[in-house]
């Protein structure tokens, strides 16, 4: 898979590369973040109408996302963010993303450095540029896919464009999933208070119910395959919801360090990870799941909480993730870069009355990893 960077000049435009003059191509574009299964079905319809066309399969995703620029510009009074800025907010990171990308086949990866002038250019030149320069004969979109300056290029404006012109092709993808789902509007992480998976509040609900949780919450309506309900999942520790929506553990990616080894002195020592880690760290709380090294899997308990140290790099509260590999063997993974994958919350963040009291707890703790991860 060939992956290009590409930044917007001051007024927005871009430099396109130009791939072949006999062979077109089928183009998706979008952040991705998550990659969960409607990002899948899109992704794999660009490559399978590549494959059928004789075509370049090609991704334009945008770094940093747009929610991210746009809401750093919001809050920093029309500043756009720096590189140094980390987005907390974003499920993967990049790489993981194009990872993912390439198991699916996908031939060319644009990566464009997403800012305020490209985002103000006009849907119509977008893609005018688009089928000028990289010979796009079909654009495939999910069903509620929107571009270009006020994000008027939506579904219907795109599809009256590619039938007036007859330049492209729009191809346009369920990517919704089963039915909608309600969210409520600036919701901030929650830690569940009972042991085991929380559940879905409205899972029983009657409509009447349905309604008086959507109004008292300021809840919205969002298909159930998106990125913003997979963060709302993850932000209040429904680890399995999230996963099912991904179709695959989410995970976190980070450097082991040296940390207060309190663990080890009670017969659980973990590996700690450092302040830079990729990926959506869930709420606070102890989790079942795996420690990834490379090609070595373990099943791991993992614990997540937060410092009161600010981090001027995220605008956060600094959070502390430590996971017990389940091994008989002694592991060193310092200043390894490891992965964590969450298969199941198991417990809040509780004080223990002794040392006893936690080794106890986190014996049940280690039992019950085992067999969720069995």
């Amino acid at each position: 898979m060939d992956i290009t960077h590409l930044t917007p000049d001051a007024e927005g435009s871009i430099e396109w590369p130009s791939f072949s003059n006999d062979k077109k191509a089928v183009v998706t574009l979008g952040a991705f973040d998550g990659m969960h299964l409607g990002h899948q079905a899109v992704i794999k319809r660009v490559v399978e109408l590549a494959h059928q066309h004789d075509a370049f399969s090609v991704v334009i995703l945008f770094d940093p996302r747009p929610a991210f620029v746009h809401g750093w510009v919001i809050s920093h009074h029309g500043e756009e963010p720096a590189v140094q800025n980390v987005d907390a907010e974003a499920l993967t990171s990049v790489d993981d993303r194009l990872h993912r990308m390439e198991q699916f086949g996908v031939d060319h990866v644009l990566v464009v450095h997403y800012t305020l002038a490209f985002a103000a250019m006009s849907y119509i030149f977008f893609l005018g540029r688009l089928t000028g320069k990289l010979g796009m004969r079909t654009l495939v979109l999910g069903q509620d896919a929107a571009m270009g300056k006020g994000r008027e290029g939506d579904v219907k404006h795109i599809a009256n464009l590619a039938a007036a012109t007859g330049v492209f092709e729009l191809d346009v993808v369920d990517d919704r999933g089963p039915g909608e789902v309600r969210i409520p509007r600036d919701f901030k992480p929650e830690a569940p208070s009972e042991w085991g998976e929380p559940v879905d509040p409205l899972a029983n609900a009657t409509k009447a119910e349905r309604r008086a949780w959507s109004k008292k919450n300021q809840a919205k309506a969002m298909r159930a395959w998106s990125s913003t309900n997979v963060r709302y999942l993850l932000a209040h520790g429904r680890i399995q919801d999230a996963n099912a929506i991904l179709g695959a553990p989410h995970s976190i990616e980070g450097e082991v360090v040296h940390g207060e080894e309190r663990g080890r002195t009670i017969g659980f020592p973990t590996a700690n990870l450092g302040s830079d880690i990729a990926g959506y760290i869930p709420v606070d709380g102890v989790y079942a799941g795996w420690l990834v090294d490379g090609e070595n899997r373990w099943p791991a308990a993992i614990s997540i909480g937060t410092k009161p140290t600010f981090s001027e790099k995220t605008g956060l509260n600094e959070r502390v993730v430590e996971a017990y590999c389940i091994t008989e063997e002694w592991i060193d993974l310092y200043d390894h870069k490891v992965r964590v994958e969450f298969v199941g919350f198991l417990r809040p963040q509780v004080k223990f009355d002794g040392p006893d009291q936690l080794v106890d707890e986190l014996k049940r703790n280690v039992e019950e990893t085992k067999r969720l991860t069995a």
